[in-house]
């Protein structure tokens, strides 16, 4: 019978049934390796994203090393320990921010102090100024005991105290970071010619050459630009320093040192940023002293982006202050003020090391080409009928 049923079915008597209805036998492999898979990408973008804090801070710290490294190289070549060379570095860094954050926090606690001093004389004044002008009977002593007892003010001194915690948790987990930085950051300017060799140690011989041309060009441009901000801080600060001694602006040499120090870290619009603390103060004085810091501000952004930095960063760091502008917005977009910093370094190492593999022409010589107006061929041949029959007159 089962013979029978197989001939009519078309099949030989014992030959293997159809296996067309069976799994294959790579598909459980295929479906194990692709579950695999997934699992690894899963656990490697858990731990990116536990890690980002911490790569982070390595990033900073290398950016760091290579700013020194120069004056790490410059000790080590006249006989001192790179150990020692990389300490009194780090010192003479520590001493400037002390330095700055302890002027810069002299004038805030004054100028507190003095606003707090002056705050019922200045609310009089605007109370004063209102009733006159309004038909008002405004009074201080209403104004104050109705803020005394509202319930905005007793729900936010409630949250201020809840959230004093998190204010300390916020300043241990910055200074944890702050040591992270300077430990990696020390390690990587210390340690730099040991790092170089591990690297290549893995690398062929071709592959070494093109990583020690990028270091090298990192270590200038990311030293460059931070010692040519370096000096154009201190002519930026001293040029305000003068200016703000003068009009007789209180704590003038904290607020140069912010003016120099923001200036010149924060391409473009850093002096209005920074210029806007020395406007508040200088109108404190007198109101018209606001607008002589403006002013001068401005005109000593001019002189800074068209002769200043032109002359001291050419052979530092030769990038387009447009350029320079978005590479800061961009760095803000992906790693915040962290991104801001290192953008402009980062991007003038990326133009450098393009520029040493790209092919240079000659350029045309086109008007276009060098910004000098095309000229029209038939009005200069109808010219030069006009010249020569005025000459045949």
């Amino acid at each position: 019978m089962a013979a029978d049923e197989a001939a009519q079915d078309g099949l030989r008597p014992g030959a293997p049934a159809d296996r067309g209805d069976r799994i294959p036998r790579w598909l459980p492999r295929a479906i194990v390796l692709a579950l695999a898979l997934f699992a690894c990408f899963q656990l490697a973008n858990w731990a990116f994203h536990q890690l980002i804090g911490l790569l982070v801070n390595v990033l900073i710290a290398f950016f760091l090393a290579l700013a020194m490294e120069p004056a790490v190289d410059r000790m080590a070549a006249r006989g001192m320990r790179r150990g020692l060379a990389t300490a009194l570095v780090f010192l003479g860094v520590i001493v400037f921010f002390a330095g700055f954050f302890v002027l810069l926090g002299s004038m805030l606690a004054g100028q507190i102090v003095t606003m707090v001093e002056n705050f019922p004389q200045y609310l009089d004044s605007v109370m004063r100024w209102i009733n006159d002008t309004f038909r008002t009977s405004l009074s201080r002593v209403e104004i104050q005991e109705s803020l005394l007892r509202s319930d905005w003010l007793r729900k936010y001194a409630q949250n201020s105290a809840s959230g004093v915690l998190d204010v300390s948790a916020t300043v241990l987990g910055g200074l944890f970071k702050l040591l992270t930085v300077s430990l990696f950051s020390f390690y990587f300017a210390a340690d730099g010619p040991r790092l170089r060799r591990a690297l290549c140690s893995v690398l062929p011989p071709a592959k070494q050459t093109e990583v020690l041309r990028a270091w090298e060009i990192a270590v200038a441009k990311t030293g460059g630009y931070l010692y040519s901000r370096g000096l154009m801080a201190l002519i930026s600060g001293g040029a305000h320093y003068v200016l703000l001694e003068f009009l007789g602006v209180p704590y003038a040499p904290a607020l140069a040192l912010w003016v120099g120090v923001l200036s010149q870290f924060i391409p473009t619009i850093g002096t209005y940023l920074a210029g806007a603390l020395p406007m508040l103060l200088a109108f404190t004085v007198n109101p018209w002293y606001a607008l002589w810091v403006l002013g001068f501000v401005v005109i000593y952004q001019q002189f800074e982006n068209y002769l200043l930095q032109p002359r001291i960063t050419a052979r530092t760091v030769d990038i387009h202050p447009a350029v320079a502008f978005g590479s800061v917005v961009a760095g803000t977009a992906l790693l915040g003020a962290v991104g801001a910093l290192i953008a402009i370094p980062a991007t003038a190492t990326l133009q450098a090391f393009l520029g040493a593999y790209v092919k240079r022409y000659d350029v045309t010589d086109d008007p276009r080409v060098h910004g000098r107006p095309r000229r029209n061929p038939g009005a200069s041949a109808l010219a030069r009928m006009r010249r020569g029959l005025r000459r045949g007159r």
